[in-house]
């Protein structure tokens, strides 16, 4: 945050203040989805607005089942987490598109951690 701060092409940032609906694959339900950051840039004097998801490289990878095995509760922990976060993600970017904005999701590897 601190980056956000002191970077100068940043104008604005918020974090978690956006609500974008959702509808989970889990239960059918419309939810309401918090994405981390919003940022607001002038880059080249254009107007540029960012919706920022930051999430662990593994939970942005489809989980793969051991083939010939029967699924572990783990792995069915973590389908139900990458169906949700996918939801999600689908609603992000649909609702940034409409706006002229971009969605990113961000892990350790683009933050460089």
């Amino acid at each position: 945050m601190k980056y956000l701060d002191d970077h100068p092409d940043v104008m604005a940032w918020s974090s978690e203040e956006i609500i974008i609906p959702y509808r989970s694959p889990m239960d059918r339900r419309i939810h309401r989805y918090y994405p981390d950051f919003y940022v607001k840039r002038k880059i080249n004097g254009k107007l540029k607005e960012t919706v920022i998801e930051v999430k662990p490289l593994a939970q942005t990878i489809p989980p793969k089942k051991l083939s010939g095995k029967r699924p572990t509760a783990r792995f069915l922990r973590e389908v139900k987490t990458y169906g949700i976060n996918e939801a999600k993600w689908n609603a992000a970017y649909e609702y940034c598109a409409d706006r002229g904005w971009d969605f990113k999701i961000m892990t350790e590897k683009e933050l460089g951690v």
